[in-house]
């Protein structure tokens, strides 16, 4: 196979698509905020899974460079927001690898509580000094903190540049008041302290769409913090350029026609993730059809089946029966693709028992607990005005697809 040839399309997890479609209005968006001369916008993009979220970030990131921010930020493990030191250590490794050559003279390094021992030598703010800040800093896990990036900011300030901190799958992030633990309340409390003292850092969290109202939960006044981009699926012109931008620069044996790539986009949802997956598994079929002087004929069908296979089939595994059975009954659910109710899911159900297509119904406490369990799993979440919806993209198509 010639190098012409080789299939453009990158349905991986994170991997950059050959073109990125339909994103300039949040890529703008972003820059705006970098234009702030006082932070108080903070972004944070949402979304379900599918919708390139990881994939934007990477772009957002050489936005900032290219702007004069600093960048530094990785994925938000769930460790990493076990407990408040356990966050710190993550805030000052990350910040370690951009301000290791920040040079600090001896006068701003002397402060009422830290005196470095080589006092009339200038530093660097490598992590070992970091951590020694951070450590002799009285006061509590925000304290030293703030202590930390305000030494920072100073440098900052003299090269008049920003520091973003970006974090991805910030959804993790969470409080623990039953071990005294609230690491979500000093990232938030710490990085609103630095942008009322006029510091130029910028704190940039990805996540699901549980995101934002957890950060208001934790903190209400987390609603004046941040602005929020939300990502959804492709608009039909969009999707069509996703699909056939990459394969007209490609030039191989692809050519699709208009049939093919509308079948592909309403099998994708608009979907970014499921259109890349579709593609490739189109282009192989295309290539093996060229090699053997074929036609190219594709089957959308059973491409979806293997997508459900790869995709979903590992997520139906973990839940029960009953829950299978309560997910059943959601994707019955008129227009469950924008939100449900309790309320809407105990009626149906028991009209779905009436006409013997379901064994028995949920009571609403029942139902709530079961969603509850289903939302730690991953399979719905809790608007903001107290309904659910699904949390992974076309899942309630794969559930109805599912023989009974």
């Amino acid at each position: 196979m010639t190098k012409k040839s080789i299939n453009p399309f990158r349905p991986g997890a994170g991997h950059s698509p050959p073109y990125l479609a339909g994103r300039d209005d949040e890529k703008a968006d972003f820059a705006k905020l970098l234009k702030q001369t006082i932070v108080m916008d903070n972004p944070i993009v949402t979304g379900l899974r599918g919708v390139g979220k990881t994939v934007l970030l990477e772009e957002l990131k050489q936005i900032a460079i290219n702007s004069g921010w600093y960048w530094i930020g990785t994925d938000m493990s769930e460790t990493a927001s076990l407990t408040e030191d356990n966050l710190a250590t993550r805030l000052m490794a990350d910040l370690a690898v951009v301000t290791s050559h920040f040079v600090v003279g001896r006068k701003e390094a002397i402060t009422s509580w830290f005196h470095p021992v080589n006092v009339g030598a200038d530093l660097t703010l490598g992590h070992d000094l970091l951590l020694e800040i951070y450590n002799r800093a009285p006061g509590l896990v925000t304290d030293k903190l703030k202590a930390v990036l305000e030494l920072v900011a100073k440098v900052l300030a003299k090269e008049n540049r920003g520091l973003i901190f970006a974090y991805d799958e910030a959804q993790n992030l969470s409080d623990h008041a039953k071990d005294k633990q609230f690491p979500l309340s000093v990232l938030l409390d710490v990085f609103q302290s630095l942008q009322r003292k006029e510091h130029r850092f910028l704190l940039t969290l990805v996540g699901l769409p549980t995101l934002f109202p957890k950060l208001v939960e934790a903190r209400t006044s987390a609603e004046r913090m941040f602005h929020v981009i939300t990502l959804d699926r492709l608009n039909d012109d969009d999707a069509r350029d996703a699909i056939t931008r990459p394969i007209h620069k490609n030039s191989g044996p692809l050519q699709p026609n208009e049939s093919l790539v509308t079948s592909i986009i309403e099998a994708s949802g608009g979907y970014p993730y499921f259109i890349q997956f579709i593609c490739r598994e189109v282009y192989d079929v295309a290539s093996q059809k060229a090699e053997k002087g074929e036609p190219l004929t594709v089957s959308i069908p059973d491409i979806t089946r293997k997508l459900d296979a790869d995709f979903f089939a590992g997520r139906w595994a973990k839940v029960t029966d009953r829950q299978r059975d309560l997910l059943w009954v959601i994707a019955q659910v008129e227009n469950y693709g924008v939100d449900f109710s309790v309320l809407e899911i105990v009626a149906l159900a028991s009209q779905l028992v009436k006409k013997k297509r379901l064994i028995s119904g949920f009571s609403s406490s029942l139902a709530n607990q079961m969603l509850t369990k289903l939302s730690r799993l991953g399979f719905v979440y809790k608007t903001q005005h107290g309904r659910y919806s699904f949390a992974v993209p076309l899942l309630g198509q794969f559930i109805r697809r599912q023989v009974r």
